[in-house]
């Protein structure tokens, strides 16, 4: 993105698996924050008609879509987890088009601020070099586990593995601006979203 385009100031929002990042975006939506999340992007960008689907099934084969033509993300999902060259293609396309779609939404927000919800930042960087502000939630990785578990109901193994797939926490921390500690309670939480929501609006 051309850091001179028209948009507003602007804060990437990430953090490791189970972290919190829609929970925090949440909060953050609800002080009138412009919420834009890169899960949302990445859904639309691959949709029924597009041409970054029909660049997926070109990369990866027929395969990946459902009977109805759609992309099938369960096959999807376990074709890039067990094949780093396929989860290689895959990004490479998504990526840039994720990016195309930040930058038209951008130009149409008169918010105070854009928060961006960016799971992958780190993995993408310096893609969003352009960003005012990091903001990271913060857990630790056994938190992380545990949350995957209850909240997928998968096996100790599995969760590990997925967190694993990530970039490293100590990595995300070093990119961070700001960070959200989200192991404590729901108060403590949002008295640090106050806080920050506080000095960016200024």
């Amino acid at each position: 993105m051309n850091p001179t385009a028209a948009r507003p100031w602007c804060v990437g929002l990430s953090g490791g698996i189970a972290a919190g990042k829609s929970t925090v975006a949440r909060r953050f939506e609800n002080l009138g924050v412009a919420i834009l999340d890169a899960d949302v992007a990445a859904r639309e960008v691959v949709a029924p008609g597009t041409s970054g689907l029909k660049a997926v099934v070109a990369a990866l084969g027929p395969r990946v879509l459902s009977p109805q033509g759609a992309l099938d993300r369960s096959i999807l999902r376990a074709l890039v987890f067990n094949k780093p060259v396929a989860r290689q293609r895959l990004e490479t396309i998504v990526h840039p088009l994720v990016q195309a779609w930040f930058r038209q939404h951008l130009a149409t927000i008169q918010a105070c601020y854009a928060m961006l919800v960016i799971p992958l930042l780190t993995e993408t960087w310096p893609a969003y070099s352009w960003l005012e502000r990091i903001l990271v939630v913060d857990v630790s990785p056994a938190i992380q586990r545990n949350r995957l578990m209850q909240r997928d109901g998968i096996t100790a193994d599995l969760a590990a593995r997925m967190i694993a797939a990530q970039s490293s926490r100590q990595a995300r921390l070093q990119r961070a601006d700001d960070v959200l500690n989200n192991a404590g309670t729901e108060t403590a939480l949002d008295a640090g979203i106050a806080a920050l929501h506080t000095a960016w609006r200024i």
